[in-house]
């Protein structure tokens, strides 16, 4: 197995894991491969942005506009002669 080393992680962050670990009854290490364990095998999660935005934005979430009828193009000014 591999290991990993963060650094620079926010006093907050390592507050809240740990706490979060004690809760779990488990080391702050196992809590963290928790985590990655978890959200590494979320795979039916899209993977690109457009698809992540067509997820959010469901069929039934659409509002249906109504939109004003075409007028057709007015003429362009005429420069000075």
């Amino acid at each position: 197995m591999a290991s990993i080393t963060i650094r620079n992680l926010d006093d907050d962050i390592k507050q809240r894991l740990r706490v979060r670990a004690a809760e779990h009854g488990r080391s702050m290490e196992e809590e963290a491969r928790d985590i990655l364990r978890r959200v590494m095998s979320d795979t039916a999660s899209p993977r690109d942005l457009a698809a992540a935005i067509r997820a959010r934005v469901a069929p039934g979430a659409r509002a249906e506009l109504e939109l004003p009828a075409r007028e057709p193009m007015r003429e362009p000014p005429q420069r000075g002669r």
